[in-house]
């Protein structure tokens, strides 16, 4: 009675999942729909597949699904279009549907896949035609090389426009760059332009002259004419002239002094000369300025070489200055893109890439597809594979293999891919385990140690199934004697006649996110096509 129970509930859950499809014989490229039927309560949560489950056969189309209510429950059917562009019989893998927290799956179905007759009393024949070199995709690199070089020109423009340009110069600057005497006199030209007499604004007239006068004894006699007192600056030309470091005349000196001690007596509004005597005056600090500078010694031949080399220090100065600025920029520039870069990509990822990590290369180059051995292992990686010499093993009359191989053991990525074919007289079982000792004991032989072997089966998308042992070890570095951590998978699948062994063994640096992307990425391009499909 249990039993019967026991049975009547998993019909009951199985027929919960129905699939059907439209016909199982179609002609090479035509379309088989696919119907996955389920039936579930209204609160279940139901995952249909997705993506190529139905390998052999390729899916080139998934509908929405449709939904109708029964009764208490809800009718689903998910419809698939699928085809196969090789001929023969296949098998529809059972699908796997998720209802809730359960799993169901469908029966696998057989399907046949017809040529199409050709009728060559119609369409003409022709030769086969000769293989064609494929060249490989051309690098980008002039590209990046081209922006390179933009930036770098767009940078050095910036920086000469800022830096190293001879910048126009102000009125300001061109007036600062005169020498003493000519600042001095043209001073007195714009004060003749200004309408301060006209205005009787006798104060900022004597202001601007007093200062003009002052301006010019601080830079060719007296350092502190500017800040001295009136009394103090007199005493200090009298010294000067008195020690014969000027040649200059009492009645300039008392000239100097008169029109300093009025323009002190005006600022302080005890005394208000009339206009005329304010022109005279200014006619005066003219005639004064041209006495002092006659009076001023010729400069020795010691000090012209001083001022010489004062000139040229200065000149270092600047141009040490001018270098100090572009370097700080450029150095700045390069922080701020580097870290710019760096907050959007990683920062790892854009140091590699200044750097030029040899992995980040091969996991963002052209990656190549290619097929290998007899019957051919289909497989995408970032070179292509270098077939190897194996004469010791072809010697044999019952053992005949393969073997394509990039990089070796002491690299951060290698793999190799062998088929090994068994003739029928030699009556030679393939045992997996022992495959797997082989392998592990090549490793070892290479100069691999403390490996750790796990093992668990490995379907490819194609739906072949095998072997993956895995693990991690010790491995050889290019530096002797020295060891890394590292990581190495190895693929094993046999033909049903075991006549035929097909291996991908990889081994990498597991410390290296970029060979572990390479890695995924070639276990998942994995294929094996059957001899007889091809």
């Amino acid at each position: 009675m249990f039993s019967m129970l026991f049975f009547l509930c998993v019909f009951v859950a199985s027929a919960q999942v129905t699939s059907s499809i439209d016909t199982t014989k179609i002609r090479i490229g035509e379309q088989i729909t696919y119907k996955i039927q389920v039936e579930a309560d209204s609160m279940d949560l139901v995952v249909f597949p997705e993506g190529q489950t139905f390998q052999p056969l390729e899916m080139i189309e998934s509908y929405k699904v449709d939904t109708t209510k029964n009764k208490a429950n809800f009718q689903l059917i998910k419809t698939y279009g699928l085809t196969q562009f090789d001929s023969g019989g296949f098998t529809i893998p059972k699908q796997k549907v998720i209802i809730g927290d359960k799993a169901f799956f469908t029966d696998s179905m057989r399907v046949e896949v017809n040529m199409i007759k050709v009728d060559t009393t119609v369409q003409n024949l022709y030769d086969i035609k000769p293989m064609i070199k494929v060249e490989k995709a051309s690098s980008q690199w002039w590209k990046y090389l081209l922006i390179g070089i933009l930036i770098a020109i767009l940078i050095g423009f910036v920086l000469w426009w800022f830096i190293w340009r001879k910048k126009p110069l102000t009125e300001e600057e061109e007036i600062a760059l005169l020498p003493p005497y000519d600042r001095a006199k043209l001073a007195l030209q714009k004060l003749d332009t200004s309408d301060y007499l006209q205005r009787a604004e006798l104060k900022d007239y004597y202001s601007e002259l007093t200062f003009i006068i002052r301006k010019y004894l601080d830079e060719k006699v007296y350092d502190r004419a500017l800040e001295s007192t009136t009394d103090e600056l007199i005493k200090r030309l009298n010294l000067l002239r008195d020690a014969n470091k000027i040649e200059l005349s009492t009645t300039d000196i008392n000239n100097i002094e008169t029109i300093l001690k009025r323009a002190d007596l005006v600022k302080f509004a005890k005394s208000a000369p009339d206009v005329e005597l304010a022109r005279v005056d200014r006619s005066t600090i003219d005639l004064e300025i041209d006495q002092v500078r006659d009076a001023l010694p010729d400069l020795t031949e010691e000090e012209k070489l001083q001022n010489k080399q004062y000139q040229e220090e200065q000149d270092r100065k600047r141009k040490q200055e001018k270098i100090f600025l572009t370097v700080s920029a450029a150095l700045l520039i390069l922080i701020g893109t580097y870290v710019g870069f760096g907050l959007k990509y990683g920062f790892q990822y854009v140091t590699d890439t200044i750097l030029g990590s040899e992995t980040k290369v091969l996991l963002e180059g052209d990656w190549v597809q290619s097929d290998y051995g007899i019957p051919p292992v289909t497989i995408s990686t970032p070179e292509v594979l270098e077939r190897v010499d194996l004469k010791a093993i072809d010697t044999l009359q019952s053992v005949k293999r393969t073997a394509f191989i990039y990089g070796t053991l002491d690299s951060s990525f290698s793999i190799n891919v062998s088929t090994t074919r068994f003739s029928p007289e030699a009556n030679q079982d393939i045992e997996v385990q022992a495959t797997v000792e082989e392998t592990i004991q090549a490793f070892e032989k290479n100069g691999a140690r403390n490996l750790i072997v796990k093992q668990e089966q490995f379907i490819t998308p194609n739906a072949a199934a095998g072997v993956k042992i895995y693990g991690t070890g010790e491995f050889p570095t290019r530096v002797k004697d020295d060891f890394r951590t590292g990581s190495y998978a190895i693929l094993i699948f046999i033909s049903d006649d075991k006549s035929i062994m097909q291996k991908v063994a990889l081994a990498w640096d597991s410390e290296d996110e970029y060979t572990n992307q390479i890695v995924d990425r070639v276990l998942n391009s994995v294929e094996l096509t059957k001899e007889e499909q091809k």
